[in-house]
Formats: C-alpha cells, sequence, structure tokens
C-alpha cells in the first residue's frame, strides 16, 4: 500500500510540473487571418485545448513558445477553416448509394448511367439517382414516366432534380404512392405534372413525398455511414465547419451519439427541418442545444416559403416569362409559415427561410416584419436562404429588419444559362445581387447547397469573385457589377458564415482566444489568376489544432 501511495503521488507530482496546456506553433506559413486588426501573419500558436494563443511572426512565436512543439508549413498560405452556410450533410451522404446524374447531357445519358447503377441491385430493388436536369437537355423539357419504363418495367425509380424540388419517376414507382396521382386536384406546397389527367412521371415540391414515402427509410446505421461519408468529403475541400439546413428529430438523434462517439470531425450547425419534432424538442431545450465538444449545435429552424427556379416552383411576383399563367408555389401556405414563425419567435429559435423567387422573399419579409415588431433591432440574426431573386424595393428591407442572406454564389453560375429565359431580363436586377446587399450593410454568409452543386468551397468563390463558369464565361462575368471582391469572397465563407451561427466570437477569423480551425492551401488565393482560384486545393484540414484531413 506504501509503494502504491509514493507511486500515486509521484504521477501527481510529474503532473503539475507539466504545463496544463501544452503549445504546438505553425511556422513559415503565409496566413491571411481575416482579423481586420492583423490581417496577415507568418505564424499561429495553439495550446492542446484546440484554441490559439498566437497569431504573428515566426520569431514571436518562437520566443513566446520556446518549448512548442513545431510543425512546418513549407511556405503553404494557411486561411481560418471555411464554413458553408447552406449544405446538407445527409443528402451529401446519400449519394454514395445514389447514381449520380449531375450533368447528364440527355434522357439517354441518364438511362445509360442507371442501367449501369441497376446492375448492382437485387431484384425489385428502389432504382434511386440524384442530379438530373433538363435544362442541360436537348428542347429542355421535362421528362416522363414512359421514358425510364422502357429500360425499366418491372423496378421503381425514383431520380431527385439537381434541385431537390423535383422527382421523375416510372410508372412502377407511381403505383406505390400513397394514393392516385391521376385526376384534377393537386397536394398543397406542390404540383403534380399531368398529361391530361394522368400522371406524367414528374412531381415538384410538396407532390415528391406521395412517392418518395413508399421507399424504405434509412435505419439508424445507415444513417450513421451516410454522414460518415459526408464528413470525410467535407474536411476534404477544406470545410471546418457546415449549417446543416432541415434535419429531422431522428436524424439529429444520430448526430447526437456520433458527437458523443468524437465521430463528428468538424463543427455542424444544424437546423430543424419545419415545425415538427425536432423544432419542439429544441423548444424544449430553450431554444439552443450544443454538445460540449463544440462540433454538434442547434438553435435554428429551417423553414420553406417556396419552390425552385429550374422546376418553375419559385413563387414569383409575375407569369414566369417561358411559362405563362404560372407564377410559382408557396411550399408552405402563407398562414401556417407565419403560425410556425411565431412558435420560432416564442421559443427564441433563429428562424432560416427558403425562398427563391421575388413573391416568396416578399412574404418572408412581410411575414417577418410581422412577427419581429420592434424587435427587428434586436440581435435575433433570423435568416433568408438562397434570397436569390429580389424586387429592388425589397432589397433595403434586409438591412431595416437586420437580417442576415444566405446566399449560394455558384448557384448563380450554374443558372446564368437560363434564368433569363424563365425571368426576363428586367427581373435579374435583384437576381444574385451581392454587391446590392453588401452596400447596404446586409451581412452576407456563403455556402453551396450541396449536393445540389458540388460541396467544394473554391468553386464558390471563384464564382463569387468571377461570375463565370469554368470556361471563364462570360467575358467579364454575368452582372459583373455584383462581384465580389476576393476577400469579400472569403469573409462569406469564414467571418459571414460564423456570424450567421452566432459563432463569430469562436471561429471564421485567426486570432488569440479563437479556435484552431484552419486550412493549409497549396496555393495563395489572394494571389493567383481568377481562373485558378478554382483549382486550389487544402494540403490539409485542422479543426480544434488536429488534422482531420491531410492529402
Amino acid at each position: 500500500m506504501r509503494l502504491k501511495s509514493r507511486l500515486t503521488a509521484a504521477a501527481l507530482l510529474a503532473m503539475t510540473l507539466l504545463p496544463l496546456h501544452a503549445t504546438t506553433v505553425l511556422v513559415h506559413a503565409h496566413i491571411h487571418t481575416m482579423d481586420p486588426d492583423r490581417p496577415e501573419a507568418t505564424g499561429l500558436a495553439w495550446d492542446d485545448s484546440g484554441k490559439l494563443v498566437g497569431v504573428g511572426s515566426d520569431t514571436e512565436l518562437k520566443q513566446q513558445f520556446p518549448d512548442a512543439r513545431q510543425i512546418d508549413a513549407k511556405g503553404a498560405t494557411v486561411i481560418p477553416g471555411l464554413i458553408d452556410a447552406h449544405g446538407h450533410m445527409l443528402g451529401l451522404g446519400m449519394l454514395s448509394g445514389q447514381v449520380d446524374l449531375a450533368g447528364s447531357t440527355s434522357k439517354e445519358d441518364v438511362i445509360a448511367r442507371l442501367k449501369a447503377g441497376a446492375a448492382k441491385l437485387p431484384k425489385g430493388a428502389w432504382l434511386i439517382g440524384h442530379g438530373w436536369d433538363q435544362n442541360r437537355w436537348p428542347g429542355k423539357q421535362f421528362p416522363t414516366a414512359a421514358d425510364l419504363d422502357r429500360a425499366f418495367p418491372d423496378r421503381p425509380v425514383f431520380l431527385e432534380r439537381i434541385d431537390g424540388h423535383a422527382t421523375w419517376v416510372n410508372t412502377v414507382a407511381l403505383k406505390r404512392a400513397t394514393q392516385s396521382l391521376d385526376g384534377d386536384w393537386q397536394p398543397e406546397g406542390g404540383r403534380i405534372m399531368r398529361v391530361g389527367k394522368k400522371a406524367s412521371g414528374v412531381l415538384i415540391d410538396g407532390a415528391q413525398a406521395l412517392v418518395r414515402n413508399a421507399i424504405p427509410p434509412l435505419t439508424p446505421e445507415q444513417t450513421r455511414e451516410a454522414y460518415k461519408h459526408a464528413f470525410a468529403e467535407a474536411v476534404s475541400v477544406g470545410l471546418t465547419g457546415v449549417h446543416d439546413p432541415g434535419v429531422s428529430l431522428d436524424d439529429f438523434k444520430v448526430l447526437q451519439q456520433m458527437a458523443g462517439a468524437s465521430e463528428i470531425p468538424l463543427r455542424l450547425y444544424e437546423m430543424a427541418d419545419g415545425n415538427h419534432a425536432a423544432l419542439e424538442w429544441l423548444c424544449q431545450q430553450g431554444g439552443a442545444w450544443k454538445d460540449s465538444s463544440g462540433h454538434l449545435r442547434m438553435r435554428t429552424v429551417k423553414l420553406y416559403m417556396d419552390g425552385a427556379l429550374g422546376s418553375r416552383g419559385a413563387a414569383l411576383l409575375e407569369d414566369y416569362n417561358d411559362d405563362h399563367g404560372n407564377r410559382g408555389i408557396f411550399v408552405t401556405q402563407p398562414d401556417e409559415y407565419k403560425a410556425a414563425v411565431e412558435k420560432a419567435m416564442r421559443c427564441k429559435v433563429q428562424v432560416a427561410t427558403h425562398a427563391i423567387g421575388d413573391r416568396g422573399n416578399r412574404m418572408v419579409l412581410d411575414t417577418y416584419q410581422s412577427v419581429l415588431g420592434h424587435y427587428a433591432d434586436s440581435d435575433h440574426r433570423w435568416r433568408v436562404e438562397h434570397a436569390q431573386i429580389v424586387a429592388l424595393s425589397d432589397i433595403p428591407r434586409f438591412a431595416q429588419l437586420h437580417l442576415i442572406a444566405s446566399m449560394q454564389p455558384t448557384h448563380a453560375t450554374s443558372d446564368m444559362p437560363w434564368v433569363e429565359q424563365r425571368l426576363g431580363y428586367k427581373r435579374l436586377e435583384g437576381a444574385y445581387a451581392w454587391q446590392r446587399f453588401i452596400h447596404i450593410g446586409v451581412p452576407l454568409a456563403f455556402g453551396s447547397d450541396f449536393p445540389v452543386e458540388q460541396v467544394n468551397p473554391m468553386l464558390g468563390i471563384y464564382a463569387a469573385v468571377t461570375r463565370q463558369n469554368l470556361a471563364g464565361q462570360p467575358p467579364g462575368g454575368w452582372f459583373p457589377d455584383q462581384r465580389v471582391s476576393r476577400i469579400q469572397a472569403l469573409a462569406g465563407f469564414t467571418r459571414g458564415a460564423a456570424y450567421a451561427a452566432f459563432m463569430e466570437g469562436e471561429v471564421g477569423t485567426l486570432k488569440p482566444g479563437y479556435r484552431a480551425d484552419f486550412v493549409l492551401l497549396d496555393a495563395d488565393i489572394m494571389a493567383v489568376e481568377p481562373r485558378r482560384i478554382a483549382d486550389i486545393k487544402p494540403l490539409s484540414t485542422w479543426v480544434d489544432g488536429k488534422a482531420v484531413y491531410q492529402r
């Protein structure tokens, strides 16, 4: 017993002689800190709690921390960890088990990809795909069930459009719908495309669930594996944080288990999926919850106002230019939407609403104004997700209501080949209008909306800076007066996104007291020629001072 006591005492003495938080110093780096007080540095220091304790020159930090472990950046560029302010983590992870239809150039191309995918499935299993876009095909017309039936007469097929707001199914899938889709009725918040009174095979917005609900749901273990795939992909492109809009309570419980097992390598800012169980749970938590690691938190509800432009579901003040008589869809009816916003207000939950069309955005602004009242001047940080097509007269209201515009730069460059056909030229003055928001002081948070767009944030920064596609078209950029500077683009994916999540005192900037979340890049994002921005790759991604990805 005496020997054991002596050993215990010796161990305690040894512990007291060790520094409480051992320090690591990154040296020989070219650091863009995003801190206006010290925009550049060559070294970072952090303790083993993952907090930055020094940002400055190599010489300063070596003198300040002479016993620190040193990591040589070998001249690499370092930026704060990138944050995608709007990305669907589970949707990204589920792609690994679906047929990739992104970039398909015709229905025939889609069928060929589907046949290759079907060959790996058991007989009768659902064939699920994602990413088709009829705007890339000859004729640009919606497909039909008959286009799929010839190749898949016996297997149910469910194909989600690139924006997630429309689905293309075959006849076998239509027959498994929760009710007959023929006739002249329409579901609330959606549209069944028909030829006469017969469902054609394309379901828009709220109509998609009529078939989707027939697909067997993921098990908790399948959900966990999908998240792991998504996490690995996210950190590999330099993301240290993602705002994840629309998570169900069941899926959030899986994330809580993963956080408890230290299986989440980046910071997730989760949003409850509408006025459902997750919002009710969040209200019971007092409007906010986070785990002890800081890698998982929820304090927001994601609501839907309208659909998307590509499927002509975005709600417009005037008819679609290429579909007269159609002004889009309110996915959520205005009275139900207002009730959800009022509930969030009572629960002190941040509200984030999907709004793409100018009528959709106006309805959101009207509702926010009505519900917030004199609290509009408070630090509520309510968000409009996408804010894609906004009437010029409504843009100042974002500033007046102290809202955040959560926008996705690659949506502009993906939509630019066809959006004028949808809207006409005049409405484009308030489309993807980043500088109009910046000029009146509206905070911007940038993201990608993955898997609608690619997860790589460098593509978003390139799109924001150039408003060109990867071929450099159009020359000078599309509506070039709305381009942003490189520092503004990087701010949207760092400081701006952090602010939108009430995390501006933790991440988004490299300064003492903040988390050691950063990325080493293989080129200087501030110096390379513009086209090269899209090709920049991470050498490594760090969260809490630990490498979560190394190339």
